[in-house]
């Protein structure tokens, strides 16, 4: 009888769950994903979670393949030497291959107080802590939503729209992945909605107390509740567990997603760092990341040379409330080009990718290696930077104590 193959994924979210479905495709393979909660969160629905439209909860029934193994803990170290993962139980799990796609969260803010007073809403659980206090706010209370980008952006529309009072604060551009015609439109929208609108390298937050968000040119606004959106970062376990990493503790691999330091170590979503050049975090890249992970681990089994990575790039989409939005087109080096499709088709169309993420799971679940969207070939611009790259000097990884 064959050799069986033990793979463990950790992290259940767009490319963990990919990865896991995908690799049923072998009967040879046994897949056991290591989770934190029970359940999937669809997290570009968190916004819609905050302001009371919507829910971010899925089964897991409903996405994961029935034959993947489900435990749910939290990995505290991978030890490579021995192929195994350490859970927070002191229980540990052995692997033969590992896909590392532990997602990322908020980045911890480096602004004073905003640890304290401010609510990020990166996961689940910072979402549901942050309800009870805007239920406890009154209407009229004033908002303030911290980050500019597409998080920060819904989420100040969201509550908007639910008669709130907001304030968005970029601290730079709004939007700042949009084209300046996309800008243009979101910024529109958001004014329907009664959004201000606070952008420039003057409304850079410099404090928050909790009663108020201080900026960079003296101003004080008065803030009920401080929502923080801006930035993103990565959990540490890898640099934790003596794996190289970028500077932000991304595991660095090559362009197989393969790690620099252990061939039987991929990476995929929002924690890879591929050659050091890692996409841009979200789900748009998470899914196809994943299914890259599985595709190379695959192929290895099959003896077979992996394909490097050529991923695709077409858009971003946002929604601005439960009936306007903006799907902005870009080119196949994540540009944003002059073309998007703003208002209520803008908000159809981005609610129709929201609703199909979790269909691709499912469908990835039921038939396991029918997900075809990371194949579409990508353009020039990464082989460009990667020569570039080359050309200057290797790159720089960081190393854990």
């Amino acid at each position: 009888m064959p050799e069986n193959t033990d793979v463990v994924v950790i992290g259940g979210g767009y490319a963990g769950v990919m990865a896991a479905n995908r690799l049923t495709q072998r009967g040879d393979v046994t897949v056991t994903l290591i989770n934190p909660r029970p359940h999937f969160v669809h997290r570009v629905r968190l916004h819609q979670m905050v302001g009371g439209t919507g829910t971010a909860v899925i089964d897991y029934k409903e996405v994961l393949a029935k034959g993947v193994r489900l435990v749910v803990g939290s990995a505290t170290r991978i030890h490579a030497a021995r192929r195994a993962v350490e859970l927070a139980s002191g229980d540990a799990v052995d692997y033969d291959y590992l896909v590392y796609a532990v997602g990322s969260g908020s980045a911890d803010p480096s602004v004073p107080g905003a640890a304290e007073f401010a609510y990020p809403i990166a996961s689940l659980e910072e979402a549901q802590r942050l309800l009870p206090v805007l239920d406890a706010a009154s209407a009229s209370a004033a908002v303030t939503v911290v980050g500019g980008g597409p998080t920060g952006i819904e989420t100040a529309a969201e509550l908007a729209e639910q008669g709130r009072t907001v304030t968005l604060v970029c601290g730079g551009a709004l939007g700042p992945y949009l084209h300046r015609r996309g800008r243009r439109s979101v910024a529109e929208q958001l004014a329907t909605l009664g959004v201000t609108v606070l952008a420039g390298s003057d409304a850079k937050v410099t404090g928050v107390t909790r009663e108020a968000v201080r900026l960079a040119d003296g101003r004080e606004l008065p803030s009920r509740v401080t929502i923080w959106t801006a930035g993103f970062g990565v959990p540490d376990l890898a640099e934790r567990s003596g794996l190289s990493t970028d500077a932000m503790g991304r595991l660095l691999t090559d362009e197989t997603l393969t790690s620099v330091d252990d061939e039987r170590i991929l990476a995929a979503g929002d924690v890879a760092a591929p050659s050091g050049l890692p996409l841009r975090m979200s789900c748009q890249f998470a899914m196809p990341l994943g299914a890259r992970a599985a595709d190379t681990l695959l192929s290895r089994l099959e003896g077979k040379q992996p394909e490097p990575l050529n991923q695709s790039f077409g858009a971003q989409c946002i929604s601005t409330g439960r009936s306007t939005g903006i799907f902005q087109f870009g080119n196949r080096s994540d540009v944003a080009i002059w073309f998007n499709i703003d208002g209520r088709l803008g908000a159809k169309m981005k609610e129709s990718v929201v609703k199909g993420i979790p269909k691709h799971l499912a469908e990835e679940a039921h038939k396991p290696g029918g997900y075809k969207l990371h194949k579409v070939k990508g353009g020039a611009g990464r082989q460009k930077a990667l020569e570039a790259l080359r050309a200057e000097a290797p790159v720089a990884v960081e190393r854990a104590a």
